[in-house]
């Protein structure tokens, strides 16, 4: 067993957290695969609908045109981020937020790098409407996006909270 430092979870936990990320994130993804037509579309509320998307590109589409070279480009980014995490988890075990922060953004990097290696894409799922978007997205529809993404989202967002609650603690 990982050792553990007085007031923090073991590396253990954090990785077993980031596992419980991947498994949901694969299983909402392959209930999608199996459920629905590539492009389909199923309305749930006025502004939320279930569609199947296949992003080849990262965060907004990114480089989704490219000829295929950023598969590879971006399993390797995760893969390296994965691994630069693991290393953080390890050296920084007494710092809940900030280990909760990189464990789901751990969990939501290796959900889309099995899909790109599974896939050759990022299946997408959850698409948002609303109007206020309509001048920056075309329609008011916020990009498609899944489980992975979320949990990297909400663990940036830990991340920087982490960061602005360290910064007023060293004042």
């Amino acid at each position: 067993m990982a050792p553990r430092a007085s007031g923090g979870a073991s590396l253990w936990f954090w990785l077993a957290l980031a596992l419980g990320i991947v498994v949901l994130d694969q299983f909402t993804k392959t209930l999608i695969l199996g459920w629905f037509e590539f492009g389909e579309v199923r309305p749930v509320t006025s502004f939320f609908n279930l569609v199947r998307v296949h992003n080849t590109g990262a965060a907004f589409s990114f480089l989704a045109g490219a000829s295929g070279w950023q598969r590879w480009f971006f399993v390797g980014i995760g893969i390296a981020a994965s691994v630069f995490i693991v290393w953080m988890l390890k050296k920084h075990p007494t710092q809940t937020l900030f280990c909760f922060a990189v464990t789901l953004i751990l969990g939501g990097a290796v959900g889309n790098v099995v899909d790109r290696l599974l896939h050759g894409y990022v299946v997408d799922f959850l698409q948002f409407r609303f109007a206020i978007l309509e001048p920056i997205f075309r329609g008011g529809y916020f990009p498609s996006f899944n489980v992975a993404d979320s949990a990297i989202t909400v663990g940036a967002a830990s991340l920087i909270l982490d960061e602005i609650l360290r910064v007023r603690r060293g004042k």
